[in-house]
C-alpha cells in the first residue's frame, strides 16, 4: 500500500479548513481477517465511501473496491477469513398519519469482492406502521463470530415478536437456526470460548426498585440467577467472559467498591475467587483472551486486562508475548511517556504516573499466533493512523486525515480542579498552539459532553468540534462534571437531581479555574454542547450572573419533564434513571435569557426531538431575546449523512464564535 503524505512547513502550523475537517477520513475502520491474509477498510473520497480489501502479502497492489448504490457504508468487520459484516445507512421517511424522518441501517454479509450480499436474518414484511418503524430503527447484531467455526456465526434478532432470540446462521446457505428463544426483559447474552450461550442479563423491577440480574445457564438448560444489582445504588455486576476452564467466569462488579473490579467466579460453587484486576483511579473494563484454538497452548489464555483510563478502553498486557510486542511497537513508533497527575474524585488521593500523553497505540486485531497485528495510533491532536506488523516488519498503512496539520490542533492534557464544594472534577484541557495563536490568555469554550451518563476521552475527537475550536485559537475545557460516568461512583451519583444546579456549577467552576490559571480571557468565554451538552448551553443562557459571553446549544433538551415522559415509559428505565433527572428546565426561563444564544438541531433527530429546540427558540424570540436558530436538513442525533451537512454544522459554529456571539465574535 503506497501512500504519499504531505510534509508540513516547519515554521508555522496551518489551521485546517472546514472542508478538510468535514471530509470523510481518507481511510478508517480497518479490520484484519483471522488468518492475517487480508485487510479491509472504508475509503472516503468526496461524498462517497467504498470498502477497500487488500492482500497483506501484496500491499503495493491496488485493493479490491466494493461500492454501494443508494446506501452508504458506515462500518465493516471481518467475521470469517472470506466474509465481511457490513453496516449500511440511508435516510428513511415513514409516512402515515405524520412523517417520521429518521435513518435506516442494514447489516449485510458479503464476500471479499462484494459479489454476493445477504441479510443474516431477513425480516418479514411489516404489518403495521409501528412495526415498520421498529424495523427501520433496529438491526440484527452479531453476538459471536465463532472464531473456531469456519461457517457459522451467532446473531441476535432485535425487532418484532422474535426480538432477543439468538440464531445460528450458516454463511454458506444463510439458513438460520434459532438456538435460544428469549424472554421478556432479557438484556443480552454472553458466550463462552466455544460459542455456547452461558450467561445473560435481565432487567426487572420489584418493590425494592429496578435491578439487573446476572444469570448462568446450567447443563440442563435452566437459567439461574447468581447476582442481583439495584440501579438506584449504581451497583453494576455483570458476567463479561469465561476462562478456558468452563466452570470459571470473569465478573465485573462495583458492589462494595467505588470503581469496578474484575474477579474470577466459580460457577458451580457460587464463590468469588481472586481479583484479577483493580485500578486505583479507573474502572476495570474487560478481559482480553486468545479465542483461537489454533493458538495451541495460548488458546483461552489471558492476554490483557482493560480499564476505562484517560483514553477510554486501555489495556494492560499480561501475556509475555503481548508485553514484548507492545514495548517493541512503542519504541518503533516513537511513543513516549510523560508525567501525568491522577486524582481520585472519591477520596481526593493523588499519584503521578508515566503516561503517553501525546499519542498512544491500540491493537485492533491479530492472528492466533500474534505474529500479524493491526494497530492504530492516535492522540487528541494526532488524527488516527494505521499500521500493520507482519513478518517482523512494521508498515504504515494509512492516515485518516493526512492533509490536517496536527500542530494546529493544540495540546490536550488531563487536569483536575476543585468545585466550589470541594469535589475534585476531572477535565480535558486543550490549549491552542502558541506558535499559531500567540501567548495567552485566550478566548475559551467550555464544552460539556452529552449523556450525562457518559464521559469524554483523550483520543482524537472525530466530531471535529475540539480540533476546530483549538485550531481557531480557543482554549477548550471538557469538564467531567458530576453525573459523568466512568470516573467513580461518587462523582456519578453526585449529579442526581442536580440538572442545572451543581452539575452546572461544575462547568462554571471550570471556567473560573481557567481564568485563575491565566489561560481564559475574562469576558470571552462561551459554552458549546450537544445533546445533554446542549441542555447545559440552554441552562447557561438563562442562569443569572454567569461567566459566558454567549452559548451554542446543539440538539439540546430544553424541557426535562417532556423529554423523560417521552423516553422513560417502561418501568425499568423509569425507576432507573428518571428520578435522577430533576432540576432546572431551561424552557421555563427562556424569556429570561441572560446572554446571546445560537441553537441548531437536525430534522431527523429521533433521540432529542427537534421540538425541544423549537419550543425554546420560539419563546425566547417572542420575548425579544438574541437567539439564532438553524434547522439542519437530513441531520440526525449523530454523524452527518453527507460531507456538506458535516461542513454546514461546523461552519455555523465557527462563524457564530468568530463574528456573532452577541456582537463582533467571542
Amino acid at each position: 500500500m503506497a501512500a504519499a503524505f504531505p510534509a508540513f512547513a516547519a515554521d508555522k502550523p496551518v489551521a485546517p479548513t472546514i472542508e478538510q475537517m468535514a471530509a470523510y477520513p481518507q481511510f478508517s475502520g480497518f479490520t484484519l481477517s483471522p488468518d492475517g491474509r487480508h485487510i479491509a477498510a472504508l475509503r472516503g473520497t468526496g461524498e462517497d465511501r467504498v470498502i477497500a480489501v487488500w492482500d497483506t502479502d501484496a500491499l503495493d497492489k491496488a485493493p479490491t473496491l466494493i461500492g454501494a448504490s443508494s446506501m452508504k457504508f458506515s462500518a465493516v468487520q471481518f467475521i470469517k477469513n472470506d466474509r465481511l459484516a457490513v453496516v449500511l445507512t440511508q435516510p428513511y421517511d415513514l409516512r402515515g398519519g405524520s412523517v417520521v424522518k429518521t435513518f435506516i441501517s442494514k447489516l449485510m454479509i458479503t464476500d471479499l469482492e462484494g459479489k454476493e450480499w445477504r441479510e443474516p436474518l431477513p425480516q418479514p414484511r411489516a404489518a403495521t406502521r409501528e412495526a415498520e418503524l421498529m424495523q427501520a430503527l433496529s438491526n440484527p447484531t452479531v453476538l459471536d463470530s465463532l472464531p473456531n467455526d469456519p461457517h457459522h456465526i451467532l446473531v441476535v434478532n432485535n425487532t418484532g415478536r422474535n426480538e432477543g432470540d439468538v440464531y445460528r446462521v450458516d454463511l454458506r446457505t444463510f439458513k438460520a437456526e434459532r438456538i435460544q428463544m428469549s424472554e421478556e426483559r432479557v438484556a443480552g447474552y454472553v458466550t463462552d470460548l466455544d460459542g455456547n450461550l452461558r450467561a445473560r442479563l435481565k432487567q426487572d423491577v420489584n418493590p425494592t426498585g429496578a435491578y439487573v440480574s446476572a444469570e448462568f445457564r446450567e447443563p440442563s438448560g435452566k437459567w439461574v440467577e447468581h447476582f442481583r444489582s439495584y440501579v438506584k445504588n449504581r451497583d453494576q455486576t455483570q458476567i463479561i467472559g469465561f476462562s478456558n476452564d468452563p466452570n470459571i467466569a470473569f465478573v465485573q462488579s462495583n458492589e462494595g467498591e467505588d470503581k469496578t473490579v474484575i474477579y474470577e467466579y466459580d460457577i458451580a460453587a457460587r464463590t468469588r475467587k481472586e481479583v484479577l484486576f483493580q485500578h486505583r483511579f479507573f474502572n476495570a473494563g474487560s478481559v482480553v483472551t486468545n479465542p483461537y484454538r489454533a493458538a495451541g497452548e495460548d488458546f483461552g489464555q489471558i492476554l490483557g486486562l482493560t480499564y476505562q483510563g484517560p483514553r477510554g478502553d486501555e489495556v494492560e498486557w499480561v501475556h509475555p508475548k503481548m508485553r514484548a510486542l507492545d514495548a517493541g511497537l512503542r519504541q518503533a513508533m516513537g511513543i513516549r511517556n510523560e508525567k501525568m497527575r491522577l486524582v481520585d474524585p472519591a477520596t481526593g488521593a493523588s499519584a503521578t504516573i508515566e503516561y503517553p500523553v501525546e499519542k498512544n497505540l491500540s491493537v485492533i486485531a491479530m492472528t492466533p499466533d500474534m505474529s500479524t497485528v493491526l494497530v492504530s495510533v492516535d492522540g487528541a491532536s494526532v488524527p488516527p493512523e494505521y499500521h500493520l506488523f507482519r513478518n517482523g516488519q512494521l508498515t504504515l498503512l494509512a492516515k485518516q486525515y493526512p492533509d490536517i496539520d496536527p500542530r494546529a490542533l493544540g495540546r490536550t492534557e488531563l487536569v483536575y480542579y476543585k468545585a466550589r464544594d470541594g469535589l475534585d472534577i476531572p477535565a480535558f484541557l486543550t490549549r491552542p498552539n502558541p506558535e499559531l495563536c500567540g501567548p495567552g490568555p485566550y478566548n475559551t469554550v467550555i464544552h460539556p459532553h452529552g449523556g450525562p451518563w457518559a464521559r469524554d476521552t483523550m483520543d482524537f475527537d472525530g466530531s471535529m468540534w475540539v480540533p476546530m475550536l483549538a485550531s481557531r485559537c480557543n482554549v477548550v475545557l471538557r469538564p467531567q462534571y458530576r453525573g459523568s460516568q466512568g470516573w467513580s461512583r461518587k462523582l456519578w451519583m453526585a449529579g442526581d437531581a442536580e440538572w442545572g444546579g451543581k452539575m452546572q456549577d461544575d462547568k462554571d467552576d471550570g471556567a473560573k479555574w481557567l481564568i485563575d490559571q491565566g489561560l481564559a480571557k475574562p469576558g470571552h468565554i462561551a459554552m458549546f454542547g450537544f445533546s445533554y451538552g446542549g441542555y447545559a448551553a440552554f441552562a447557561a443562557s438563562v442562569r443569572p450572573n454567569g461567566l459566558y459571553k454567549c452559548a451554542i446549544a446543539g440538539a439540546g433538551v430544553s424541557d426535562i419533564r417532556r423529554i423523560w415522559s417521552r423516553f422513560y415509559t417502561n418501568p425499568f428505565f423509569r425507576q432507573a434513571q428518571a428520578p435522577t433527572v430533576d432540576g432546572l428546565s431551561p424552557l421555563d426561563k427562556a424569556e429570561q435569557m441572560q446572554i446571546p444564544l445560537m441553537v441548531y438541531h437536525g430534522d431527523r433527530d429521533q433521540t432529542v426531538p427537534i421540538e425541544q429546540s423549537e419550543w425554546f427558540v420560539n419563546k425566547a424570540k417572542a420575548a425579544g431575546k438574541p437567539v439564532v436558530y438553524h434547522e439542519i436538513k437530513d441531520y440526525a442525533h449523530g454523524p452527518a449523512w453527507t460531507r456538506r451537512i458535516m461542513a454546514d454544522q461546523l461552519r455555523i459554529i465557527d462563524n457564530y464564535l468568530a463574528s456573532d456571539c452577541g456582537g463582533t465574535g467571542l
